[in-house]
């Protein structure tokens, strides 16, 4: 078969070019196809309804941000080659392919002590053995050792192309503005020294409201109290789904998520049958989605209560807070109880707590390199009067209780 390059129209960006032939095998992969059923903001659509986009929208969005940043780069005399430029699009094309059903609410719930990047790693090395060696300059990009060292800056850190894209497509797609950034600005203001990415000083404020906007959209939309207590209601459904089907009672699922749903894997488990990855790349949102509306009717009180309740969106009540939840829990918990007449037994599932943080700009990790008028280079953090300072950039750390009403 040939495979040609497509435009696709993009409400973000408008038409989205895709000329490499590479490329739109990839695009065309049944795997990749997946992310189509895979919403990027797991819950958030219940409190957002239009946040409904898939992973597949980000990894294109991703991915033509990327040619655009590689293009900027080249009219200031980066030398990239053709076979660069294809490594570094493929690997951001690919970075979330082993996002599992819900994206992030469910990241540890189906495949224990995994994280996506581990899954998407091993989607990728199986792609290119199925397509001779394809991703091999890719899969360098995504683990940091292509000799190229800035097009991993691009795919993974505090100022790459798949927080721009996110920040500005759930912006979109929520009606949030606050996230909303000048991506093409920034683009425009990048460079590289030394095989390091930089911004030039004159994009520093650009960069800054990139920074604050991604502050805002983690508290008011990612970490929003009603979103974050839907996705403790989810994998609180999937905790009991796995308990039963552990006790060996009979539960509807899919056959992609019966598999998942009564057998625990592991890294080595993956790594040692090449079956298992196939069935993951079966699983996405309505498997669950499908089986969650079924166990409505189980036989399990506390399954089919939590399913009812997510399905006809009575959620948890959430409270935030920087203080101490102990005794707001022990209180709660008596109160239910009485109340709710709950046993030992049910409590945990209808009575959660957890801690949930976040950095808007961690000066501990991959820094983001101003590239002074000068000559020097300082972190953002150290230019004069930065709005990025150290109260900023520590992590916010809050509490939260989930609980029913009654």
């Amino acid at each position: 078969m040939t495979f040609k390059g497509k435009i696709i129209n993009d409400p973000v960006y408008g038409f989205l070019h895709f000329p490499e032939p590479e490329i739109m095998r990839i695009i065309e992969h049944p795997w990749f196809q997946r992310l189509r059923h895979i919403k990027q903001m797991g819950m958030a659509h219940l409190v957002y309804p239009g946040a409904t986009h898939t992973r597949l929208h980000h990894s294109l969005g991703a991915c033509y941000l990327m040619g655009k940043a590689l293009d900027e780069l080249k009219l200031k005399g980066i030398n990239l080659s053709k076979d660069d430029v294809l490594a570094a699009r493929l690997a951001i094309l690919m970075h979330d392919i082993g996002h599992g059903p819900f994206s992030h609410a469910l990241e540890y719930s189906l495949v224990g002590g995994m994280k996506h990047e581990v899954l998407s790693k091993l989607i990728m090395q199986r792609i290119n053995e199925e397509f001779d060696g394809l991703l091999t300059n890719a899969i360098s990009v995504f683990d940091h050792n292509y000799p190229r060292k800035y097009l991993h800056q691009l795919v993974s850190s505090q100022l790459d192309v798949d927080r721009m894209d996110y920040l500005n497509r759930d912006s979109f797609y929520t009606g949030v503005s606050e996230g909303v950034i000048g991506y093409d600005r920034i683009l425009q203001m990048l460079t590289v020294q030394d095989d390091e990415l930089m911004v030039e000083e004159k994009g520093v404020h650009s960069v800054e409201k990139f920074i604050i906007a991604r502050r805002l959209m983690y508290w008011q939309v990612y970490l929003h109290k009603a979103v974050l207590g839907a996705e403790q209601l989810l994998v609180n459904i999937l905790k009991r789904a796995k308990e039963l089907a552990s006790e060996g009672q009979t539960l509807f699922a899919t056959p992609a998520l019966q598999n998942f749903l009564y057998n625990n894997y592991t890294l080595e488990d993956f790594e040692k049958n090449p079956e298992l990855l196939a069935g993951f790349c079966q699983l996405d949102d309505s498997d669950v989605l499908t089986s969650v509306k079924v166990w409505q009717d189980h036989k399990d009180s506390i399954l089919s209560r939590l399913c009812n309740m997510i399905i006809q969106r009575r959620l948890y009540k959430t409270i935030l807070t920087s203080g101490p939840i102990n005794t707001i829990k022990a209180e709660i918990e008596d109160r239910l109880k009485t109340e709710a007449g709950l046993s030992t037994e049910e409590l945990p599932y209808f009575v959660c707590s957890g801690t949930t943080s976040t950095s808007t700009y961690n000066t501990e990790d991959e820094r983001i390199t101003i590239a002074l008028k000068n000559g020097n280079t300082c972190d953002i953090s150290e230019i004069e009067n930065p709005l990025v300072n150290q109260a900023l950039a520590r992590p916010v750390h809050k509490n939260y209780i989930c609980f029913i009403q009654r």
